[in-house]
């Protein structure tokens, strides 16, 4: 029993030596606690952000000071008074104003189904166009004049033609809707814009990754549909919506044919009143949409050149 109770006691002293030995758990530091940038690093730190603070108010003020200047040279021009009437009447963008507004929505429908269409034909003309099978070789020559015919008329003079040559053909079931015929227009065109933009996307797309999926078992329309076409899309969607954003502007052509859009509810008011401030308060609509649009593309550019030079490699 006195061999066993020591052996016991021995042992228990063993653990709690070892545990005494055991350094303890390190606690949790804060980022600062690990590195902590030297004084130099500090101060060129300081240094970089007073000279963006800087720089910051020195293109505010030369930015300020030119828009003064611009104002100051239109406002001394000998003209001013007749722009000033005829421009910037405010009674009259306030009594327009409304029914520009109302008219406007027309524009932003056209933008819609035209954009949904014209992704979908674009697409379409870019997988036949990159194809290699034999057997589509007639359907990627006419996608080539396709996009040949329709990327060199201008798009207003395709507004025409489909505007009043489709309905002249007498054909059963041609749409009669003036709106109907510019988004068919704007379509023809857009589509052939968008179809080479999608093509580029899917050419970018490095052959290994469809040998990848290929390898993992995936079939040639699951390869298209989960790899080349996710990372094509995400190559190309800035130019994509600097597309789109020039197809929102483009939706006033439609004006031509008749329809009551912002740009023809201007024209109408500033016809019967003799005054063409209505034509800013349409301008200021399209600026709304096409701005915010702007720098989202912006914003992508940027994240796609950020991401292209995080890379391994660059």
């Amino acid at each position: 029993m006195d061999l066993g109770k020591t052996t016991a006691d021995t042992a228990k002293a063993t653990v709690d030596t070892a545990k005494a030995a055991t350094p303890p758990p390190p606690t949790h530091t804060s980022s600062d606690d690990i590195h902590r940038p030297s004084d130099h690093e500090q101060a060129r730190r300081r240094f970089r952000r007073s000279r963006k603070r800087r720089h910051t108010w020195i293109s505010s003020l030369c930015t300020l000071l030119g828009l003064v200047v611009l104002g100051a040279a239109a406002v001394a021009s000998p003209g001013w008074e007749r722009v000033d009437s005829l421009f910037l009447d405010g009674a009259e963008f306030r009594a327009a104003f409304p029914e520009l507004l109302r008219a406007f929505w027309l524009n932003i429908q056209m933008f819609l189904i035209a954009e949904v269409l014209i992704l979908v034909v674009g697409l379409l003309i870019a997988l036949v166009r990159v194809t290699r099978a034999p057997g589509l070789q007639p359907l990627r020559l006419a996608a080539t004049v396709y996009v040949d015919v329709f990327r060199g008329v201008p798009t207003l003079l395709l507004v025409f033609l489909v505007g009043f040559g489709l309905p002249a053909l007498r054909l059963q079931g041609t749409p009669s809707q003036p709106w109907v015929l510019g988004v068919i227009a704007l379509v023809l065109s857009y589509a052939a814009y968008v179809g080479e933009v999608l093509r580029a996307g899917l050419n970018s797309v490095h052959p290994a990754q469809r040998n990848a999926a290929r390898a993992l078992g995936l079939g040639e329309r699951q390869t298209l549909r989960y790899v080349v076409l996710p990372q094509a899309v995400r190559n190309v969607l800035p130019p994509l919506l600097n597309d789109f954003i020039a197809l929102q502007k483009d939706t006033a052509l439609v004006a031509v044919l008749g329809p009551l859009e912002a740009l023809r509810a201007a024209q109408i008011k500033a016809d019967y009143d003799f005054n063409y401030t209505p034509y800013l308060g349409a301008a200021l609509l399209f600026i709304a949409v096409t701005i915010p649009l702007t720098r989202f593309a912006d914003r992508l550019q940027r994240r796609a050149a950020q991401r292209t030079w995080a890379e391994p490699g660059r």
